[in-house]
C-alpha cells in the first residue's frame, strides 16, 4: 500500500508541475524561448519567426523617410536601434546608436510604430525580447 502510494504521489507531482516548454532528461533542464508573433501569422514557430521577419522589413519599407536637415537636404548616415519587445507585446527602445541626431530620431519613429504584438515566450510564460535592426540613410 505505501508503495502505491508513494508512485501515485510521484505521478500527481510531476502533472502538477509540468510546464509547456521545458524539457528535464537527467540532470539537465532545458527551457525553450519563441519569438513574438506579428499580428496576422499563424502556423509553425518557424513560420511565424519567418512571417515575423518578413512583416518586419514590409513595416521598415511602409515607413521609411529620408530625414532632411534645416536647408531641406537630404541626410546620408548609418543608426542601429535595440529594442525589446515586452511581455505584453509592446515595443521599447532600448537605445538608438549613430552619429547624427536627425537620423536617430528617424530610426527610433520607424521602430516605436510597430504595432502591438503577442510576446515571446521562455518556459511557457511572456518574456522580453531583444532584437537590434540596422537603418542606412
Amino acid at each position: 500500500m505505501k508503495k502505491l502510494l508513494i508512485v501515485f504521489l510521484l505521478l500527481a507531482g510531476g502533472i502538477c508541475t509540468a510546464q509547456e516548454g521545458v524539457k528535464v532528461k537527467g540532470n539537465t533542464l532545458t527551457t525553450k524561448q519563441t519569438a513574438p508573433v506579428w499580428p496576422g501569422c499563424e502556423g509553425t514557430a518557424a513560420e511565424k519567426k519567418n512571417c515575423f521577419n518578413k512583416k518586419l522589413v514590409e513595416h521598415m519599407k511602409a515607413n521609411y523617410k529620408f530625414p532632411k536637415d534645416a536647408s531641406g537636404n537630404y541626410i546620408r548616415g548609418k543608426a542601429v536601434v535595440s529594442f525589446n519587445i515586452n511581455e505584453e507585446g509592446k515595443v521599447e527602445v532600448l537605445s538608438v546608436e549613430g552619429p547624427k541626431k536627425e537620423l536617430n530620431a528617424e530610426a527610433k519613429r520607424i521602430i516605436l510604430a510597430i504595432p502591438p504584438m503577442e510576446p515571446g515566450m521562455l518556459a511557457g510564460k511572456p518574456t522580453a525580447v531583444k532584437y537590434k535592426v540596422p537603418f542606412t540613410f
